[in-house]
């Protein structure tokens, strides 16, 4: 057999699975060499269930306004929406008292880091996809994103 012929042997395919139980995440991706795997798990729905109390929310003054996040579900739909690659953590900017790597309206080039993915300790910047202006940015600093989950909208 050719030696230049690289995959993925199962003791890390293995070690892959075993991340996934020990953190609980639900799905892991992987690039080495050009290649990618992504081991995914099923999370049952009584567990999913279970930890979700019930809470009653006081209701909202009628000055109140909804917040900008409301309106991800139009843009998840757009030609331009930027998907997470990976799970992990979002970062808007390369260090906490740096300004964000892009706002709303930015102008944006193909292959610009538009912000930082942390998964597993590893920070991978997030390169525009093509060029254009920043209309939607549909996460907040810190917050964990899931494999595929809308980012931010270029158009």
């Amino acid at each position: 057999m050719a030696k230049d012929n690289k995959t993925f042997d199962n003791d890390q395919i293995r070690q892959l699975a075993e991340i996934l139980t020990d953190t609980g995440l639900s799905e892991i991706e992987v690039e080495q060499d050009g290649l990618k795997i992504r081991v995914a798990r099923e999370i049952s729905a009584s567990y999913a269930a279970a930890p979700a109390p019930v809470v009653q929310a006081p209701a909202p003054s009628v000055a109140s306004t909804p917040a900008p996040e409301a309106a991800p579900a139009p843009a998840a739909k757009s030609a331009g929406t930027v998907n997470s690659p990976m799970v992990g953590t979002a970062y808007m900017s390369p260090a906490p008292e740096a300004a964000p790597f892009v706002q709303v309206g930015s102008q944006v080039k193909a292959g610009q880091p538009i912000m930082i993915i942390e998964a597993m300790k590893t920070m991978n910047q997030i390169p525009a996809p093509h060029s254009g202006t920043v209309t939607a940015i549909l996460v907040n600093n810190g917050d964990p994103v899931e494999y595929d989950e809308p980012l931010m909208v270029i158009e």
